[in-house]
């Protein structure tokens, strides 16, 4: 898939997941990597820049005998971000179906 194509999505599919539930990194990149090819250290760039600007907040989980996980959860201002994003996109793709078809 065209590198460009994902780089204006990505953010909008991890914003979209953790809006069904909070996720921990490795699971993020799996459930995406499954639709779209992902490398790790993207996702990683993406969540923290979201933490950055308060979409996402994040807390541990202890696991026996493994190190903690890391749980991202979408925030009120991530949630609305997300659906102005969600809308932003469908108007975009509708426009760019008309363009092409």
């Amino acid at each position: 898939m065209n590198t460009q194509f994902k780089k204006g999505a990505l953010e909008l599919c991890v914003l979209s997941q953790l809006r069904k539930g909070d996720q921990y990194g490795y699971e993020l990149t799996e459930t995406i990597s499954q639709e779209i090819e992902l490398a790790t250290g993207t996702l990683y760039l993406i969540l923290k820049r979201l933490k950055d600007d308060e979409y996402v907040d994040t807390y541990s989980v202890e696991s026996e005998g493994r190190p903690a996980r890391k749980y991202y959860h979408l925030t009120q201002k991530g949630l609305e971000y997300q659906e102005s994003l969600r809308n932003e996109w469908k108007d975009f793709t509708a426009a760019i179906d008309r363009l092409i078809w």
